[in-house]
């Protein structure tokens, strides 16, 4: 990639064509000080470029080379019998902690595997998604430093956070020991700084967690137009939201509302149909609820995810089921990781 390419090209090729994916890293990774900043969902250029052409090479939309990224984190390149990407091992695992099952999705295991961390010692700190404190459901990227912060902002918003701002927070901060969890488009970007050896931000990610994601949705229009306008539900009641065939929203009264998924598909963000990766691909631990209940499939990638995992498991913060049990959850990952591949836009 030649030196005198920077913003602009990134901008024409991919920020103006719609295929961003909103993550950030260019953002945070640019070396001048007030150059870019995030507004949006998407990077904005505030001062003069110089050209240094990093943006470029951190951007998961841009130059996309797969490949090359498997032979860094798994020694190997995926192959046609890797349907959802290399893996060490598959696990369907919940946590034991009441306060975690109550709050997180699924089977709270995100939540748990931070929550091990920490106690450990293994990390200082985890990134994950938050809400923002003075508009309800509209999700923010957050750095969490206990317990009771990964509790708190546990669960899943369908509507899109950039966790990799919070990267920069989190260096800032002093944190030497991170935790990144995003879905697929942030694992790649996360993984292309590591390829490109910007350790100013990758040398603290100790361990990486992605999240299965078909599509994010706007927030404007799934919670603003559907949800508060459309169904008249006041989003300070909304407690917790959940795909399981149909949109679940459950309300602080006790109430579930259902909603079919043909009446959400109208605020599927675009941007999602040039992504390929459902199951988070390249992160070390990948989760996901699907054909579960209150259980979430896990997938060991990793050396290093194999290591983080047993040590939750030698604590006893999870209980499992067979693997065996759940037949349909991996035709149904199979199939779901599939549809994504091959619906997925060309991106050059």
């Amino acid at each position: 990639m030649s030196a005198s390419l920077g913003f602009d090209n990134l901008m024409e090729n991919v920020v103006e064509t719609g295929i961003c994916s909103g993550c950030g890293a260019c953002v945070i990774v640019c070396p001048f000080k007030n150059i870019l900043k995030y507004s949006n969902e998407r990077p904005v250029l505030v001062g003069e470029c110089k050209n240094c052409s990093i943006c470029l090479k951190v951007c998961p939309r841009n130059n996309i080379q797969d490949d090359e990224l498997e032979e860094l984190i798994f020694g190997r390149r995926k192959t046609s019998d890797d349907l959802f990407g290399i893996f060490k091992k598959i696990y369907v695992s919940r946590s034991m902690d009441e306060k975690i099952l109550k709050k997180g999705q699924d089977g709270g295991v995100a939540s748990t595997i931070l929550t091990s961390a920490l106690n450990s010692g293994l990390i200082d700190g985890a990134i994950v998604s938050g809400v923002d404190p003075f508009t309800p459901w509209l999700p923010t990227p957050l750095v969490v430093k206990c317990r009771e912060e990964i509790i708190g902002n546990a669960g899943t918003r369908y509507t899109y956070s950039s966790n990799i701002i919070a990267l920069k927070k989190a260096v800032n901060d002093g944190l030497k020991k991170i935790a990144f969890v995003g879905t697929p488009c942030q694992i790649l970007a996360i993984r292309r700084m590591q390829k490109n050896n910007l350790k100013k931000f990758t040398r603290p990610i100790v361990f990486t967690i992605g999240l299965f994601c078909s599509e994010s949705f706007s927030y404007q229009g799934l919670m603003i137009e559907k949800i508060q306008k459309g169904l008249s539900i006041d989003l300070n009641d909304v407690v917790k939201m959940n795909i399981k065939g149909r949109m679940l929203v459950y309300l602080r009264n006790g109430h579930v509302v259902k909603i079919p998924l043909k009446e959400v598909r109208k605020y599927v963000q675009q941007k999602c149909s040039y992504c390929n990766d459902f199951s988070a691909e390249l992160a070390d631990i990948s989760l996901g609820g699907i054909g579960l209940n209150k259980m979430t499939l896990t997938i060991v990638r990793t050396d290093k995810g194999q290591e983080v995992f047993n040590q939750v498991i030698s604590n006893d913060y999870l209980e499992f089921e067979p693997l065996e049990k759940f037949d349909n959850s991996l035709k149904l990952l199979k199939r779901l990781s599939l549809i994504k591949q091959k619906k997925r836009k060309n991106v050059t």
